[in-house]
């Protein structure tokens, strides 16, 4: 079985639409994750999914983090060097949403997703009570960029 590592990380979706780039240089996407809009920045590279949201202070609520994986299969997510408290919300390849939790900042325990999943979106801890985002709902998945080769 192989783990993709999230490190910091972010999917659902919605009504999509995209716009340049976030001050990190990540290109972002608009989606709908729940009854919730957001603005969530890809990452698609192996580099980008690592990097994650570490070191950050804050995230505006209606910001976040998609990873983008090649391949479906169980994924875990940790918190290293990550200050603010997130939610993860893995889903599968048509959109189905296996499964979310809570991270702790700082806490380099792997939270795995409950089946395999094409994508991982972060969010800030509060959110799934804010969007009302839960394992089983189909989400919308915009055009993404695809993940680069290995």
């Amino acid at each position: 079985m192989l783990v993709a590592l999230c490190v910091t990380t972010a999917l659902a979706a919605g009504g999509c639409g995209q716009s340049n780039s976030s001050p990190s240089g990540l290109p972002v996407v608009r989606m709908k994750v729940g009854a919730k809009n957001y603005y969530l920045e890809v990452a698609n590279t192996a580099a980008t999914r690592q990097q994650g949201l570490m070191r950050r202070d804050s995230m505006p609520d209606d910001h976040g983090m998609i990873f983008v994986f090649r391949d479906e299969e169980p994924l875990s997510c940790w918190m290293k060097n990550t200050r603010i408290p997130l939610l993860v919300v893995y889903v599968d390849h048509d959109g189905k949403v296996v499964s979310t939790a809570h991270m702790k900042p700082y806490d380099e325990t792997s939270t795995p997703s409950a089946g395999p999943a094409k994508y991982a979106i972060e969010l800030n801890d509060d959110q799934d009570q804010a969007s009302g985002v839960m394992a089983g709902q189909t989400l919308r998945i915009p055009e993404l960029p695809a993940p680069a080769k290995p």
